[in-house]
């Protein structure tokens, strides 16, 4: 099966992108095809400066390759060394009602956070489907939350189709843990860049600390029992700690006699043995600034070619003729 996913560049990424879609695409790379991009397209909606956003995109090519991508097993590259993708944006938006657009929980979440809207932050499912449909994906590792995207995808994918009585574009479905998990931030609400409440990956490992040990918690007295399932930290205990250790803190927790402080402690141990070896090749491939760029433009020249057979068959389809064919 070919499996894609993409991640915008939009900072350095943190413990939330790490549970909610990082530790599944490694994971995902030895056991299917894989093509994972770096949006920086999708991040012109909001960066509009050279430099960050050349910075973010390192960033994140840094980030997959110190948890363990494999170039040699999935095909890992940059949206924009792929430009086809907005070639077939254009077509695809052909054929997409407004209304469709128009229904998209992503716009209205981020018109609602402040963003102001403009065109590419309401056609972002379109780019969003081509993303998806120029690669002929299969599955395509979304959160629960996030489904509605790969619906849309199939529906602008079922509407070219139709259109051009054709068979072109395949079908995508969504790939869904059950295992996928909503990281709170140390404020409790979701964590979020937007919401200053993460816990970056690579850091300095003071400041992960720092902000571990800042985390909310109720004002239940040392000697008093509390409640695992309402605590923050433990959540974030449950993720990183192995299942025996997770009964051991539940039962500490409902009996009483300990404080949040022992619990966040741990937590910050429990980080730095999971991402200290992590950071320690983060900063080894960020030394090396022109490997990183070597693996991604072979991942693109890879995707590339994918993505231009993909094209020569949806030309044909529309009746478009380019110079050479």
């Amino acid at each position: 099966m070919r499996i894609l996913s993409g991640i915008q560049p939009s900072g350095r990424l943190h413990l939330g992108n790490y549970f909610g879609a990082l530790r599944k695409h490694i994971e995902l790379q030895g056991e299917h095809e894989c093509f994972y991009f770096i949006a920086n397209y999708h991040a012109l909606t909001t960066i509009n400066q050279a430099e960050r956003l050349e910075e973010f995109t390192r960033e994140v090519a840094l980030t997959y390759l110190a948890l363990g991508l494999d170039p040699n097993k999935a095909v890992f590259f940059r949206q924009s060394d792929v430009p086809e993708v907005t070639e077939l944006m254009w077509i695809l938006s052909c054929l997409t009602p407004m209304g469709l657009l128009q229904r998209a929980h992503s716009y209205k979440d981020k018109v609602a956070q402040g963003l102001s809207p403009n065109h590419g932050l309401f056609a972002y499912p379109v780019l969003q489907a081509a993303d998806i449909l120029i690669y002929k994906a299969n599955l395509v590792p979304v959160g629960q939350d996030q489904a509605q995207h790969i619906e849309m995808a199939q529906d602008i994918q079922g509407k070219f189709n139709q259109a051009f009585n054709c068979n072109v574009l395949v079908r995508p479905e969504p790939l869904i843990s059950a295992e996928a998990a909503v990281v709170p931030g140390i404020d409790g609400r979701k964590m979020s860049k937007s919401y200053d409440n993460t816990i970056e990956l690579f850091g300095p490992p003071n400041q992960a600390r720092k902000r571990i040990m800042s985390m909310k918690t109720d004002s239940t007295p040392v000697d008093q029992p509390k409640n695992p399932e309402t605590c923050n930290v433990f959540a974030l205990l449950r993720l990183l700690a192995s299942r025996d250790e997770v009964a051991e803190w539940d039962a500490r927790y409902r009996k009483g006699g300990m404080g949040y402080g022992e619990a966040k402690k741990r937590l910050a141990e429990l980080f730095e043995e999971t991402f200290g070896p992590c950071r320690k090749r983060y900063e080894e491939f960020a030394r090396h600034p022109e490997e990183v760029e070597r693996i991604l433009a072979d991942g693109g020249r890879r995707a590339r070619e994918v993505a231009a057979q993909t094209m020569r068959e949806v030309r044909k389809c529309c009746g478009l003729k380019t110079i050479g064919g």
